[in-house]
């Protein structure tokens, strides 16, 4: 852990797991409370009417896909797409944020997080049980707290490998293989949209975290083996942005859409 994040790590009550991440959620959009995507302070006291995000690889397959295909007027192949793009962003946004602003990571397996359709603004609103668990370097003040859930791991290394196993191993990879054996779409296009997501959201967090951004997203996505997928670029601002090496299929929508960072253009 840095110099940096250990005080930024020190500055907050050891007793929260996830405080840096909400932190960080208020930085970016002012509000940790008011996100479209996430539940307020990304955690669900009362599990009543949500469904751990497992069931997202079988019984509501459908109902991601249909919500997507209306929302976007899309074909199913383009709607797939979409809905796993969005899905992507906040699922892994919690985690990223985590790793990049306290190296605190709270693991977002499929039995982890919760979901449920009822918001009418995003498509599926994502949230964290109460007793999720945070993985943590030795150095963080919750190492010695005793929390319950709190998983010491020995380096950065571990870490990144806790991160990689619970987004990815143990939630989103199922839902891939779920989404491609239901839709002609190739797990690539896929995992540039999972690539894209990460880096961006380090990137619109930026000026809440520290350390370099391109650093943080090579690390991130090195432990998802999707480095290839993407590329930084310096935008017209001076800072970095996004360039994807697969498409969302966004442009092929009724009303087309082609994305900043786009392949196609």
């Amino acid at each position: 852990m840095t110099s940096t994040t250990l005080e930024l790590s020190r500055s907050r009550p050891a007793d929260q797991p996830l405080v840096p991440v909400t932190t960080t959620l208020r930085a970016m959009f002012g509000t940790s409370t008011e996100i479209p995507g996430l539940a307020p302070d990304l955690v669900v006291p009362d599990l009543a009417g949500w469904m751990p995000a497992a069931r997202l690889t079988d019984a509501h397959l459908e109902t991601l896909l249909d919500n997507a295909s209306r929302r976007w007027n899309a074909q199913p192949h383009a709607a797939a797409a979409l809905a796993w793009k969005a899905y992507t962003y906040w699922l892994t946004l919690p985690a990223v944020l985590g790793w990049a602003s306290a190296r605190r990571v709270p693991l977002l397996s499929a039995t982890d997080a919760v979901v449920h359709f009822d918001d009418p603004r995003p498509l599926v609103t994502l949230g964290l049980r109460p007793d999720t668990p945070v993985a943590v370097l030795p150095g963080d003040p919750l190492a010695l707290t005793n929390h319950p859930g709190v998983r010491v791991v020995a380096d950065e290394t571990a870490l990144l490998a806790e991160f990689r196993r619970s987004v990815f191993d143990e939630h989103l990879g199922p839902l891939l293989d779920a989404i491609h054996s239901k839709v002609r779409l190739g797990k690539r296009t896929l995992l540039g949209s999972l690539a894209s997501g990460v880096a961006y959201g380090v990137l619109r967090s930026a000026d809440a975290l520290p350390g370099s951004s391109a650093e943080s997203i090579d690390k991130l996505l090195g432990s998802l083996g999707v480095r290839d997928l993407i590329e930084l670029y310096p935008s017209h601002h001076g800072k970095l942005d996004v360039r994807r090496k697969t498409c969302c299929l966004a442009f092929t929508l009724p009303k087309p859409k082609v994305c900043p960072g786009c392949c196609i253009k």
